[in-house]
């Protein structure tokens, strides 16, 4: 599949990425880029991975959200799967047989997870599921969730088939931006799965497999990021080169010139902290969730700045319904808002320098 022929632009239109697209996305194999060869996937490293995602997010950040959602269950299970679940879902996930929903933010946990309200309740080999999930990506498709909640009072995952009686989605339409990733808010109202679809301990729940699932999300993010603002670069030099303005390019004149040099240092500078984050994965690097958090920070900031840079120079052009820098424009804000809002992220990032210092380490 080429991303050169994504209708990018109607499908944020209609708020649709139509079930063909899906399909497409399926046979590439993309769904399955970094999954293990010997569980149905290709068994790509992350620099590979973080190549792909840069590509396609230089064209459909909701198709990019489809890999990010998709890779974050598929890491959480890879890592903290028993033998029999990696095998009865990893292969699924890989193939597409499988669309995985994120299920852990609600009204009143956000950034605090640990604030969730949803109940596991246990009878014997049956758990019972209660409670409720907001701007879950591609809840509308997802045919199983991993669930965020709690078990006897712990913080605990659960894999839930969407096929259940009592799950419940309801669209989210008109968003601000990511129109075509099919968000849903997603119910459980005493939906009962089978024990062994617990995943890992409770206690283990948010401190470790939704951290998994959620630096697999950052990093995915990060390059879709840098693939947005490397074509808002694109775009802006091209339009300013070939329009003219008083008898002259537009990009003749030093105001034009300097916000083009600004954007292209910020998208270049944004890349190659992504590479690094994947150079430190595939190392597996103690730094690499810090190389990561690092990465997606830069990469948000550098495609809401180039957007926004890119469709103040198109002017009208910008501004018009297949714009894809006015799409970036409002798919960039909320880049800059999961995975880690900035101000999250910041902390994050100072926490690690400070504690070099802490331990003794050299700068």
């Amino acid at each position: 599949m080429d991303p050169g022929e994504f209708d990018a632009a109607g499908w944020d239109e209609r708020g649709v990425l139509p079930v063909e697209v899906r399909e497409a996305v399926a046979r590439a194999g993309w769904l399955g880029t970094d999954i293990p060869v010997d569980h149905g996937g290709k068994g790509h490293s992350q620099r590979e991975l973080g190549e792909l995602c840069a590509e396609i997010g230089a064209v459909c950040g909701s198709v990019r959200a489809l890999l990010t959602v998709q890779g974050m269950v598929s890491a959480a299970i890879a890592r903290w799967g028993t033998a029999a679940q990696r095998a009865a879902w990893l292969p699924a996930l890989a193939t597409g047989d499988r669309l995985a929903g994120f299920a852990a933010t609600e009204t009143g946990a956000g950034t605090e997870l640990s604030a969730v309200d949803t109940r596991f309740e246990r009878d014997g080999g049956v758990l019972t599921v209660t409670g409720g999930k907001r701007w879950i990506t591609f809840g509308q498709e997802a045919t199983v969730f991993l669930v965020l909640g709690k078990l006897e009072g712990k913080l605990t995952t659960v894999l839930v088939e969407a096929d259940r009686a009592g799950v419940t989605t309801e669209p989210v339409r008109g968003q601000l931006g990511l129109r075509a990733a099919m968000i849903a808010h997603v119910g459980f109202d005493g939906v009962r799965v089978p024990a062994e679809n617990l995943l890992a301990p409770p206690g283990f729940g948010l401190s470790q497999v939704v951290t998994t699932a959620l630096d697999h999300g950052r990093f995915t993010v990060a390059w879709g990021c840098a693939g947005m603002a490397a074509a808002c670069v694109d775009d802006a030099a091209g339009h300013t080169a070939r329009r003219r303005q008083g008898g002259v390019p537009l990009a003749a004149h030093e105001l034009v010139r300097s916000m083009l040099a600004r954007m292209a240092v910020d998208a270049t500078a944004a890349r190659q902290l992504c590479v690094a984050a994947a150079d430190a994965r595939d190392a597996k690097e103690p730094g690499a969730i810090a190389a990561t958090v690092m990465a997606k920070y830069a990469a948000a900031r550098a495609a809401a700045s180039a957007s926004q840079d890119a469709v103040q120079l198109l002017g009208s052009a910008g501004c018009a319904p297949d714009s894809r820098a006015g799409r970036f424009f409002r798919d960039a804000k909320v880049m800059q808002i999961i995975e880690g809002s900035d101000q999250v992220s910041e902390l994050h990032i100072a926490d690690h320098l400070l504690r070099r210092y802490r331990t003794g380490e050299s700068a």
